[in-house]
């Protein structure tokens, strides 16, 4: 079976073999030798030398995830731009109708973010 054609995958997958192995391998190391002497004191919760006052899982405003997602989507709109603008002349016409209509509804979006007042930080 001739199987010269992935000859150039080798390296790829020694390297996806060698990050599985640390993978599964670093955390076992880390429970089997790492020490194991709990004590009441180590298993209290710390925090600058305070203790901890109030539950530490609380709800935190939803302002906060809007502004993750619309840092994320314009992070998206970058990093889908650049590999465009690098390859505008290999696209020709279709290339540039396809991001100008990537790009119009990406300010449809960021229009209706604006209007809904997710951009402003109260």
């Amino acid at each position: 079976m001739n199987v010269d054609y992935l000859m150039p995958y080798v390296p790829v997958a020694v390297l996806l073999g060698i990050a599985l192995f640390l993978a599964l391998l670093l955390p076992i190391l880390s429970v089997s030798l790492g020490p194991k002497r709990p004590h009441f004191r180590k298993m209290q919760p710390y925090e600058s030398g305070m203790t901890a006052v109030g539950k530490a899982q609380r709800r935190y405003p939803v302002k906060f995830y809007r502004v993750a997602v619309l840092f994320i989507l314009f992070d998206i709109d970058i990093i889908l731009i650049m590999p465009w603008a690098v390859a505008l002349r290999d696209l020709g016409l279709f290339g540039l109708g396809a991001v100008m209509i990537f790009i119009a509804i990406f300010i449809i979006g960021d229009l209706w973010a604006w209007k809904k007042g997710l951009l402003e930080w109260d």
